[in-house]
């Protein structure tokens, strides 16, 4: 399958790789930020990537960021990528890349869950619980969770698995006032972007915010938002209790990877031509379904 599994430029000074993002320095408060082909799954980077999937992140994370610029200040800038780069390196850039501002990141993942899927399913028939909450007896996979949990983690350097942690241990990695915040806007934002993929006939089951400071601990909205990288999108029309529903997002690729011989340690298995296709396909139709008019 085709795709950009990685970028080299030369015209900027490269900084990092991370599981799906290149990102490169403009000048000493910008960066550039390009969103590759390259799908982690389990935190493990696969070997093959899913045509198209960096163009798809970059509109869908542009949308909702202009969507919601209203709520919150984020990253965003309107400086054109292609004016900084060769005219022989556009082909890397174009379409799957934006120059944002440069913060300093939280130490945590801002995530909320709407429904009780994935971890916070498997935590529940263990304990009762997710994340420290302690929810009522007898829910079900897939169902819908009384009312909105924020459930942050820890960031694990690549190739090692982030962490459930509770509140009072996010206050501690970022300050009280900070870890306030940042749940109180998760959840707003994952309130109303639910409300309004609703809408558009997709559930939006959980999600995850990251967040920056700027030199005055200003809290920012960075990173990616509400894609099927860092989503569960969930076609409303075919969702039931009871099951792990089908998706727009990964979990079609985590799915297959569950039902192969795998450790979950890198190298993963080759993935089939036909599971990137529809993986590339699911990504592209959640894009159509939430923007069109």
């Amino acid at each position: 399958m085709s795709g950009v599994l990685e970028t080299n430029l030369t015209s900027l000074p490269f900084l990092h790789r991370g599981k799906v993002r290149d990102i490169y320095a403009v000048g000493e408060d910008h960066l550039l930020v390009i969103q590759t082909d390259r799908l982690s799954a389990f935190d493990v980077i696969l070997d093959d990537p899913i045509p198209n999937k960096g163009k798809v992140l970059t509109t869908m994370s542009n949308f909702w960021f202009k969507k919601f610029g209203h709520l919150m200040p984020n990253h965003m800038t309107d400086i054109d990528p292609l004016s900084l780069v060769t005219e022989a390196e556009r082909p890397q850039v174009e379409g799957r890349s934006i120059v944002v501002k440069k913060f300093k990141p939280l130490g945590i993942e801002a995530i909320v869950r709407g429904y009780i899927i994935g971890s916070g399913w498997k935590d529940y028939q263990k304990t009762g619980k997710v994340c420290g909450h302690t929810l009522p007896v007898g829910l079900k996979e897939g169902e819908k969770l009384p009312e909105v949990l924020f459930t942050p983690s820890t960031k694990a350097p690549m190739g090692q698995h982030d962490e459930n942690i509770s509140f009072e241990q996010a206050q501690a990695i970022v300050g009280a006032e900070i870890a306030t915040k940042v749940r109180d806007l998760t959840i707003q934002l994952y309130t109303q972007a639910a409300q309004f993929a609703a809408t558009k006939g997709i559930i939006i089951a959980d999600t995850k915010f990251e967040f920056g400071l700027d030199a005055q601990n200003n809290v920012y909205l960075i990173d990616e938002i509400l894609t099927p990288d860092s989503s569960r999108f969930w076609p409303a029309a075919s969702y039931q209790v009871g099951m792990s529903p089908p998706s727009f997002d990964k979990q079609f690729v985590r799915d297959w990877l569950e039902s192969q011989p795998w450790d979950k340690k890198a190298p993963a298995p080759r993935l089939p031509a036909e599971i990137a296709q529809v993986t590339a396909d699911k990504y592209a139709e959640a894009l159509r379904l939430l923007t069109v008019e």
